[in-house]
């Protein structure tokens, strides 16, 4: 990787970020493979494989810089593993899991109130 591509005043969307979210994987992909296809981009932290039945097929690709984190996500998003095309997001916590995260939650509460008898007013409404 040339170090002339960084640049102090290259200003990147604010959705891009070092970690990278990508769906569709075969779910027999290993972190090998993984390294092998998303190192090509730059210097990689980490490597999260989703392994169980709701995160197979998904994963999570940390990496040291943010220019390689775009550039990989630039390339690979549609790239074809084993006749698969992947799905290269940008991790955005914030609307990851806001869906589920407050219905989930509610549900959770509404059943231990209910094991341990509590009549106590909902709140969140």
């Amino acid at each position: 990787m040339a170090l002339s591509k960084k640049s102090n005043n290259v200003r990147l969307p604010p959705e891009v970020n070092r970690i990278l979210y990508i769906k569709n994987l075969p779910y027999r992909i290993t972190a090998e493979e993984m390294y092998d296809i998303f190192g090509k981009y730059g210097a990689i932290r980490q490597i999260r494989v989703g392994t169980t039945a709701e995160t197979k097929g998904t994963a999570y690709v940390v990496y040291e810089d943010i220019f390689d984190a775009k550039n990989a996500c630039d390339h690979l998003s549609g790239f074809n593993v084993c006749n698969r095309y992947l799905v290269v997001l940008y991790y955005q916590p914030n609307k990851q899991f806001k869906k589920t995260d407050v219905e989930k939650k509610r549900d959770e509460l509404n059943e231990v109130k209910q094991k341990y008898g509590l009549n106590t007013p909902d709140h969140s409404k």
